[in-house]
């Protein structure tokens, strides 16, 4: 069964009132142990057929900017979105994303986890903490390892990147650069009627 550990139902805010740099706010933690468990998938190539499609994703565990656990596993439709925090796809795409779940795009009974991967000090935008919190992103984020783990794990080639698994943790679609919500929404209802 998918089980997405959830203790946050949106990013944590950050609230900085000092030129402190976010990233050291304590407690918070802008990559992080992913332990990743199963089958890679292969990188993915846009425009070819993915050979991803119809296989099961390894198991996720890793944990949220705070520590807090997440886990994506078999057991729920999920979308997973890795961004990066200096990519600009990424950065246009954030608030549609939001937009799109305040719209009730995302259908009932989908999860839709965020990974912060490709964390880079010295790169713009960062810490990825602060910019989703910002943002308002109100999906749950797992923080990558800082040698990617989870991207790689889901073959991960650009950002931002979806994978869209069904119940049974099997790879439904996957996709890259900045992609329309409006046809997120009845890929999902599939995926969420079928299970």
């Amino acid at each position: 069964m998918r089980t997405v550990i959830r203790t946050l139902a949106a990013v944590v805010a950050i609230v900085s009132t000092s030129d402190k740099p976010a990233a050291s706010v304590p407690g918070l933690s802008q990559t992080a142990p992913v332990s990743v468990t199963g089958t890679p998938l292969p990188e993915f190539v846009s425009g070819a057929s993915d050979p991803a499609i119809g296989t099961v994703a390894p198991t996720l565990v890793g944990s949220a900017f705070d520590g807090s656990p997440i886990t994506v596993k078999p057991g729920r439709p999920t979308l997973v979105i890795f961004l990066a925090h200096w990519c600009p796809h990424c950065r246009r795409e954030v608030p549609v994303l939001t937009q799109w779940q305040k719209d009730g795009g995302v259908p009932d009974g989908v999860d839709v986890i965020g990974v912060a991967t490709g964390t880079k000090a010295s790169a713009p935008n960062y810490p990825p903490s602060e910019w989703l919190a910002n943002e308002h992103f109100p999906f749950p984020v797992m923080v990558d390892s800082d040698t990617y783990a989870a991207a790689a794990a889901y073959g991960l080639s650009s950002y931002p990147y979806f994978v869209v698994l069904d119940a049974n943790g099997k790879v439904v679609q996957r996709a890259s650069g900045e992609v329309d919500p409006s046809t997120l929404t009845p890929l999902l209802n599939s995926v969420a009627s079928s299970a």
